[in-house]
């Protein structure tokens, strides 16, 4: 397609009502009309114009002056994600991991700032932490976004870095930027990320990527612990061969 024709095909008004939808889904709380209109760059005739298609169709909910996503976008995702062979593929697999080391494992992919998960086995240990399907994490201080990280280029990852929202989640989160680049390079150079109470405290997970067959990291797994469970080196000595065998396993799917 040339450049005309995209341009011809491209529909900015489609493009913008995605992006007032994902800023909804940043501000889970809900919000208002000018807030909305700040943050997308719309005029507030714009901004409620969208907004309220959003509502009119299901996709938002409005109580007052707050504007919320609705669970209509979840159910839209959960049925997209449910058809994923490749998970449906890599479930039978994942399970063994979790019940060799009776403990979640995970996978999930990038999207934006955050990890998405598309797939999860629980483990029998109970984590404050609630994921399933469809859950999104900060990619910077999980185990699964640093080794998504690792597998962008040199120009993609210094625009993450340069957009990432970074805070402060616990005592132990890498929030200075050389230091997240330098922990995401170990990761690459590694081939496994392991990411120690950044996220929450007496919560630690190892994560290695799946690539398909022209080497480009497509999604990760990992397997999360109780700090208590295992100790950084007991994690890469006893659940990273169980990840990587894994690993090989779900890559084959892409072999033909």
């Amino acid at each position: 397609m040339d450049e005309e024709a995209a341009t011809r095909d491209h529909v900015g008004s489609l493009e913008r009502g995605l992006a007032v939808m994902e800023i909804l889904a940043r501000h889970p709380s809900g919000m208002t009309l000018t807030e909305m209109a700040d943050e997308a760059g719309l005029t507030r005739a714009g901004a409620r114009r969208f907004l309220l298609t959003l509502v009119a169709t299901g996709y938002a909910t409005q109580a007052g002056r707050v504007f919320s996503l609705s669970p209509r976008l979840l159910t839209v995702a959960r049925t997209w994600l449910g058809g994923a062979s490749l998970w449906t593929f890599a479930a039978p697999i994942m399970r063994v991991v979790a019940a060799q080391l009776n403990e979640a494992c995970s996978a999930a992919i990038l999207s934006g700032q955050d990890v998405v998960y598309v797939a999860r086995i629980p483990g029998r240990r109970i984590l404050s932490v609630s994921l399933d399907v469809g859950t999104r994490l900060p990619a910077y201080c999980t185990s699964m976004g640093r080794i998504l990280l690792a597998g962008l280029t040199s120009a993609e990852l210094n625009t993450f870095l340069d957009q990432a929202a970074i805070e402060r989640r616990t005592p132990k989160t890498i929030t200075d930027i050389r230091l997240l680049a330098e922990a995401i390079g170990k990761a690459k150079t590694d081939g496994f990320a392991i990411v120690d109470e950044e996220l929450e405290l007496g919560l630690r997970s190892i994560a290695v990527p799946i690539r398909d067959r022209a080497e480009r990291t497509v999604a990760a797994i990992n397997v999360s612990t109780q700090s208590a469970r295992f100790s950084v080196a007991e994690m890469e000595k006893e659940i990273l061969p169980a990840l990587l065998e894994a690993r090989q396993r779900i890559e084959d799917f892409f072999v033909v």
